[in-house]
């Protein structure tokens, strides 16, 4: 197909039209497609219903060059100038493209060829970048070959386009990490190439943490081996703190982004991130190197758990005063699935093994059996699987998963600890049972130590017991704290070295 656009030094285009048709070969087909070009009006009424098509080429011409299209579309005369400027569009709207808004010189956006005899033509070469993220098409046979070239030309389309990640980016200018998230302490590196860790009965006290100036509702230890000498704090007084609590026993920082009781906290898998919860009913997820909200949303009860997917880590469940609980999605700060039961607030949240399944307990009792206390839920479809897992007349503020067996323990308000099975119909131990501290009310925690041979709990009267796992008698119990003891925690990597956390703002580690 020949150009329609023409310049200095070239023949017109009614010349080129009349060595075209001398020819004998291409006759008819010239005659045929000039005498199309002339008995076709471009009009208004064959826009909107003959030809569609034509009206988004006219408004994509208008957004290009609005100055050469009349606003009422009237028809237009087909006929052909024998010069053309870059810039103007003398002919038809819809026959005509601009270039001179593209920016590109002529050279550029075109190329000389040689049409019938003698003559001499430059047409046009669609040479126009495409749009931003848009890969261009090249034909097989130059994939195969040039790759080379295939290479270079979609290059900067994936440069520009931007896949979403598994996980949320930080934001750390020049790949800069302070020293909180950098730095591994001289006291855990020895420990982290130890295949087999058996964890140590703590005896003595070694720092004591009293910045906290409210009630002092969890303790974490990082997940991540590298970062474990940080601890993370969750408080009533509005807010929650990493320490550095291996090395000094020092605040490393302190966030204030809740205006209510920050009642529960979690590392994200990175070790890099924490999300919380309280009783202003936000949910934050706040980057630890600088503070910054990633995830922030107002949810609709006040929260009083939270825990991460342990597969999806872009997914976490929360519960407190409310009947449901809800699944969130962190890339998309969305709600996506609710478990509702007819309970008004659930206590603790437990993923059971890959996922699948969870359990919650809630504060739901009746005269004679505790029927809802524990629940096990179906994680994709909201099911409820089962709700009569503990039939004792005890509500269950905490729930923990045993790191090797198939089992679980609840911490119950009846002063003892239960076990379960993880597996269907979750069925309660009867010949173990964790008993000689006091609960009484308070939200006390429990933990297994990473080789699941020790059960730590705290006490009502601030004690500190630790059960073995396999006989349930206490190895060992001491005075922690002077008033209740709330929550416990074993170092991830040190043998023997172990948190607590009391009622009255004061945090402890053991060793």
């Amino acid at each position: 197909m020949t150009s329609l656009v023409s310049y200095d030094d070239s023949d017109s285009e009614t010349d080129v039209w009349k060595a075209e048709i001398s020819d004998g070969s291409n006759q008819g087909r010239n005659l045929d497609c000039s005498t199309t070009f002339h008995t076709k009006h471009f009009s208004s009424d064959n826009v909107n219903m003959e030809m569609p098509h034509k009206q988004k080429s006219v408004k994509n011409i208008g957004d290009v060059c609005p100055g050469s299209i009349n606003e009422d579309l009237k028809p237009c005369p087909v006929t052909y100038s024998s010069k053309v400027g870059l810039g103007t569009c003398s002919g038809p709207a819809s026959t005509y493209l601009c270039y001179k808004s593209q920016g590109r010189s002529l050279d550029a956006l075109s190329k000389s060829v040689t049409v019938g005899a003698n003559v001499q033509k430059r047409v046009h070469e669609d040479n126009v970048f495409p749009a931003m993220g848009i890969k261009p098409y090249i034909p097989k046979r130059l994939r195969q070959e040039q790759p080379s070239v295939l290479k270079d030309s979609t290059k900067d389309g994936e440069n520009q386009k931007q896949f979403p990640d598994s996980t949320i980016k930080l934001d750390t200018a020049g790949e800069h990490l302070s020293t909180m998230t950098s730095r591994v302490s001289d006291i855990i590196k020895p420990y982290l190439e130890a295949k087999c860790r058996t964890t140590e009965i703590p005896r003595s006290l070694m720092f004591q943490m009293c910045e906290h100036q409210g009630p002092v509702n969890k303790v974490q230890w990082c997940p991540v081996q590298q970062y474990s000498h940080m601890l993370l704090s969750a408080s009533m007084d509005k807010s929650f703190k990493v320490w550095d609590a291996v090395d000094t026993g020092s605040c490393l920082k302190t966030y204030l982004c809740h205006s209510g009781a920050v009642r529960d906290v979690q590392w994200s898998s990175c070790g890099r991130m924490v999300l919380s919860g309280g009783f202003d009913s936000m949910l934050h997820l706040t980057d630890i190197e600088t503070g910054k909200q990633l995830f922030s949303s107002e949810n609709e009860f006040k929260i009083s758990t939270l825990k991460f997917h342990p597969i999806d880590r872009n997914v976490f469940v929360c519960g407190g005063f409310s009947p449901s609980i809800r699944a969130w999605d962190i890339r998309d700060c969305k709600v996506v699935k609710v478990y509702k039961a007819a309970v008004q607030q659930t206590l603790d949240i437990l993923f059971l093994p890959e996922g699948k399944e969870f359990l919650s307990s809630t504060d739901s009792v009746s005269r004679d059996s505790a029927d809802r206390t524990i629940i096990a839920w179906d994680f994709q479809t909201t099911a409820r699987i089962s709700n009569q897992i503990f039939h004792e007349r005890y509500t269950c503020p905490c729930l923990t998963l045993h790191p090797k067996d198939s089992t679980f323990v609840a911490q119950t308000n009846g002063n003892y600890m239960a076990l379960f099975s993880t597996q269907r119909p979750y069925k309660i131990n009867k010949n173990k049972r964790y008993e000689e501290h006091k609960v009484e009310g308070f939200a006390v925690g429990c933990e297994f130590s990473p080789d699941g041979t020790l059960l730590a709990t705290g006490s009502s009267e601030g004690r500190v017991f630790l059960y073995n796992y396999n006989t349930s008698r206490v190895v060992r119990n001491f005075p922690a704290h002077n008033q209740a003891c709330v929550s416990v925690t074993f170092h991830p990597v040190l043998p023997s070295l172990f948190a607590t956390s009391d009622w009255g703002g004061e945090i402890k580690i053991w060793q």
